[in-house]
């Protein structure tokens, strides 16, 4: 690598700029990606390699530029750009803020995120691929070498953006990255489309939130040499869940797959659920495959759904189906094993919010012409400034609440100002109502 372009060196864009090479940043299987300065602003340069800067790929990044990106998630092709005395060309895309981490970072444990920021990297990453595929479009390798998450916060970018097709249109070269490719067109049966598209994105999601394969377990145990034919049994022609409730051929083995076997019984039963649908009926069904809105609307409901262990502070889930199994007691912490304490509980509607020392509510939360917008927290969780333990809910919105005591008592939270947390009392919001319970 790092032979198609000079340092320092200069390309001109189509606009007539030019564009100063800095750094080599690397390389992959179409061309080189370098750290460029357009008129002093840093930005990322991708430059193909001879054989794959073809008239298609070149008509293919003008209609992808011309569209524009479907959200500020994906580093999108700006514009093209060529040198003088080099064949072939390139184009110019956002850089990555050094804060965007690989999946691959997630796998490798080099870095440790909370469950709260995986499951908002998952929801964002719905978000982002609902957004591309209502414009008509199908990105066509989803996987975990092109998209990065802030481990912190759980924002997401998507890169390798230059392979994004309109939906059903020519053929191409590109399938995908093994492990992440349909099963049906693995067989050959299919091309990347959309439906594909939804496949590779339950995948990454499992591997984000329990760090492993689906399909990955005693069959691949088995298997002694891992060439092609095998490689097809396993993700193509025999695919089989590692959790199908109705088959346990292909269950994780211990000692070999312990992220699985460690993570799948921690989260709540509506997640597992919707797994299961992805990887059953979803295997084989394109079209029984979870919707990228299901996965958002799921992920969401993830969040909320978590809480702190008093003892040891590690991050736990409300499970309804286990808590009516343990009898209405929430059990004991996946981490220390002390019984688990639940705090106060926020229900809107048909959702449920655990309201921790940190929890933030949202437009998501109280405005349903603003779902999955979490850009400005509209309440908070706040602990009295001078009654240490005394919790409440601060409004940090515009706009006036009424609250509904217990005991019938009617009073209004004005912007700046908390309510405590008592069990029974009603939040009209404004557009929704809440009612906290214990």
């Amino acid at each position: 690598m790092h032979q198609l372009l000079q340092l320092h060196s200069s390309v001109q864009t189509a606009s007539g700029h030019v564009c100063r090479i800095e750094s080599f940043i690397g390389g992959g299987g179409q061309g080189e990606v370098y750290r460029a300065r357009l008129d002093g602003q840093p930005i990322a340069l991708k430059w193909y390699f001879p054989e794959q800067a073809t008239p298609a790929q070149r008509q293919s990044l003008e209609t992808l530029i011309r569209k524009g990106p479907p959200s500020g998630h994906f580093l999108w092709p700006l514009e093209l750009v060529s040198a003088s005395g080099i064949a072939g060309f390139g184009y110019l895309m956002p850089l990555r803020e050094a804060r965007y981490k690989g999946i691959v970072d997630l796998m490798k444990r080099r870095i440790d995120p909370g469950f709260r920021a995986l499951g908002m990297a998952g929801l964002q990453l719905a978000q982002a691929f609902l957004e591309l595929h209502a414009q008509g479009l199908c990105y066509r390798d989803i996987a975990f070498g092109n998209v990065f998450f802030d481990p912190d916060t759980g924002d997401i970018q998507v890169c390798d953006n230059d392979n994004v097709a309109i939906d059903g249109e020519g053929a191409s070269g590109v399938l995908g990255t093994p492990r992440f490719i349909a099963p049906e067109v693995v067989r050959g049966e299919a091309s990347p489309s959309t439906q594909t598209d939804l496949f590779s994105l339950s995948v990454l999601l499992f591997y984000l939130l329990h760090i492993h394969h689906p399909l990955e377990g005693a069959r691949e145990a088995a298997i002694k040499c891992f060439d092609l034919p095998a490689m097809t049994r396993l993700y193509g022609s025999e695919p089989l869940f590692i959790f199908d409730p109705a088959d346990d051929a292909n269950r994780p083995v211990k000692g070999l797959h312990d992220n699985a076997l460690v993570y799948w019984p921690l989260y709540p039963a509506f997640l597992r659920e919707r797994f299961v649908q992805a990887f059953t009926q979803g295997l084989q069904d394109p079209h029984a495959r979870v919707r990228e809105s299901e996965w958002r609307a799921t992920l969401a409901q993830l969040i909320d759904a978590i809480h702190y262990c008093g003892a040891c502070g590690a991050e736990n889930f409300y499970d309804l189906e286990a808590l009516r199994a343990g009898g209405g007691q929430p059990g004991a912490c996946w981490s220390c094993r002390q019984a688990l304490r639940l705090p106060f509980r926020l229900r809107l509607g048909r959702e449920l919010v655990m309201l921790n020392h940190d929890t933030r509510l949202f437009a998501h939360h109280l405005d349903p012409q603003r779902r999955y917008d979490y850009s400005q927290p509209l309440a908070a969780v706040q602990e009295h400034p001078q009654q240490p333990g005394v919790w409440g809910l601060k409004n940090l919105s515009h706009s006036k609440w009424v609250m509904t005591a217990a005991d019938g008592q009617v009073r209004d939270v004005e912007p700046g100002r908390s309510l405590s947390l008592a069990s029974d009392v009603k939040i009209q919001f404004g557009l929704v109502e809440g009612e906290i319970r214990v």
